[in-house]
């Protein structure tokens, strides 16, 4: 699906909503706080258990159970346990997810549920409007093997009989007492394994399936449910396919996470396959030798990419918040190599390869992306390995290699006498730079699991420590 501001921002539409209609349905600051609540309350209700209090709904948000719950929720999802409605926490809820309740551990459903068997059939009973039938039987069979690689589980589609992992499309009460609501929120939901509903997986037909990265990719949520299927449960991972929010990865380079592997291997074993499938790790925030591909200031927080993942730092939060790429920007690739922001302008640059885009607060500028020769460069420079805009003196920086270049953000050109050596301008540099960004007077530069602060006015390094500092690590 392509996650947009909107989905992420509900809240604030919602808002806007009210505030559209206010001409002829006067709605007070309090009946907004009130709906607001009613937000939080559904949410805890549903995947945090949350005790339903009738048609009169305590909502206060110092009452304690909330607190507790609201507290639990913070936790599972890396945000700071504040207990209250914040906005990082209201953008969560807000995220289209899986229908299965979270657990405060990792993996497995209470009471460890597994089929007794590896040999597990399953059925297409309903299929959407939105895809070809051919189709949907690609993606769900593309879906529920890539749990049998790195374990002894074979899956066998029947169309007769009764199959273990019966899947269907139906829309809001569909006869097992979890009704569907709608477009966007609950994508679907499966049951663990055993008799009966055992093992199904049911898709909220109000959304748009299809298989790329417009409107919610079915491979994508069809694996995260049969997960469940299986006996998994949700993942505090935010790299795990069983993350319970929805975000988008190409599907046909998606490799399964060790974090996943880790969870099915514990319940089934390993496969009997000579070789054993691993799969892509989450970065650990305080790893000792963490590395960065790029880094950027954006309104005051500050952004750390990593692969498929980003660190979204805010100077007013103790701990930053890690988020996959695709869950903000699906059209932006993984493994961003370059990135700075343009505060005159409001702008923020992100470069992979040849090409960039640019970002207006967190909106993709249209357009885009482009190549990087509209900056200047020859062809001979096929990627950017850093950049760093500094505002006082209205240059940018670009290092590539062992060079330096300065493009003047007035005149919209590379100055000229460019490439420079970095080691010349920047003594003390002697290896690649993988990222840099400017706070006051200095330069942060990052090579390695190493960053080495430059003071600009001295021009020499002040300071050398670890990269996991700029995460506020020790």
């Amino acid at each position: 699906m392509e996650v947009t501001p909107n989905m992420k921002k509900a809240l604030l539409s919602l808002l806007l909503l009210h505030t559209q209609l206010s001409g002829t349905f006067p709605v007070s600051p309090k009946s907004l706080e009130e709906k607001k609540m009613e937000i939080v309350q559904s949410y805890l209700e549903n995947f945090y258990d949350m005790p339903k209090s009738g048609s009169k709904i305590k909502r206060h948000k110092n009452s304690t159970q909330l607190v507790k719950k609201l507290k639990e929720m913070q936790k599972f999802f890396g945000l700071e346990e504040t207990g209250q409605p914040d906005e990082e926490t209201m953008e969560i809820m807000e995220i289209p997810r899986c229908g299965v309740p979270d657990v405060s551990e990792y993996k497995l459903t209470e009471g460890n549920p597994k089929w007794q068997k590896n040999e597990i059939t399953y059925s297409i009973i309903t299929y959407t409007t939105d895809m070809a039938k051919a189709d949907v039987d690609s993606a769900i069979a593309k879906a529920i093997n890539i749990w049998s690689g790195p374990s002894p589980l074979k899956f066998t589609r029947i169309n007769n009989g009764e199959a273990d992992i019966k899947i269907s499309f139906a829309r809001r009460g569909h006869g097992d007492n979890s009704p569907f609501d709608g477009e966007n929120g609950v994508l679907a939901h499966a049951y663990q394994p055993g008799q009966g509903i055992g093992g199904d997986a049911h898709f909220d037909e109000d959304e748009t399936w299809t298989m790329s990265s417009r409107g919610y990719n079915l491979f994508l949520v069809a694996a995260h449910e049969f997960g469940h299927s299986l006996g998994l449960s949700h993942s505090t991972d935010p790299g795990a396919l069983m993350f319970p929010t929805y975000s988008f990865s190409e599907p046909s380079t998606y490799a399964l996470p060790q974090d996943d592997i880790n969870g099915i291997q514990f319940l089934y074993g390993r496969s009997s396959n000579p070789i054993n499938p691993t799969g892509p790790t989450t970065p650990g925030t305080c790893d000792p030798q963490l590395t960065f591909d790029a880094i950027t200031t954006l309104r005051g927080e500050l952004i750390a990419f990593k692969d498929k993942y980003f660190w979204r730092k805010h100077p007013q939060l103790p701990r930053p918040e890690l988020h996959t790429i695709s869950l903000f920007w699906p059209s932006l690739p993984s493994g961003i190599q370059a990135a700075y922001e343009d505060v005159e302008n409001d702008l923020v640059f992100l470069f992979k390869g040849n090409q960039y885009w640019t970002l207006h607060g967190y909106e993709i500028r249209s357009g885009f992306p482009q190549d990087i020769s509209n900056f200047g460069f020859p062809r001979t420079v096929q990627a950017i390995d850093a950049a760093v805009s500094y505002s006082d003196y209205k240059k940018t920086y670009f290092f590539v290699k062992n060079q330096y270049w300065r493009y003047d953000n007035q005149r919209h050109a590379m100055d000229p006498g460019y490439p420079k050596n970095i080691a010349d301008k920047f003594q003390g540099l002697t290896n690649t730079v993988d990222a840099v960004f400017q706070k006051n007077n200095y330069f942060y530069f990052f090579s390695g699991p190493t960053y080495y602060k430059f003071d600009l006015r001295t021009k020499r390094i002040v300071a050398i420590g670890r990269s996991n500092r700029l995460l506020n690590c020790r």
